[in-house]
């Protein structure tokens, strides 16, 4: 796409974007920018972050829970008859 661009077309560039913005305004704008791609990255980092936190948040069960559904298991398992076919 800008495999293209030369020394001459890149210097035409920077010289229409110094007539449209004014000495002054482009470090402003530059400044702008950066922080705006700072801002990004950040953003970016703390949603990578949630999202493998996230899958490494499994939940845990209790002594308790895990008696309780052993229990629960054990019953159904136990109470099920087969279904008689005549």
């Amino acid at each position: 796409m800008f495999g293209n661009l030369g020394m001459p077309e890149i210097l035409l560039i920077m010289l229409v974007v110094l007539l449209l913005f004014g000495a002054k305004r482009i470090p402003e704008i530059a400044g702008s920018m950066g922080k705006g791609i700072r801002e990004f990255k950040k953003n970016i980092n703390d949603a990578t972050r949630d999202v493998q936190d996230g899958m490494n948040d499994k939940p845990r069960l209790t002594e308790a829970e895990l008696e309780a559904r052993r229990a629960a298991e054990s019953r159904d398992s136990a109470s099920v008859e087969p279904k008689r076919l005549l």
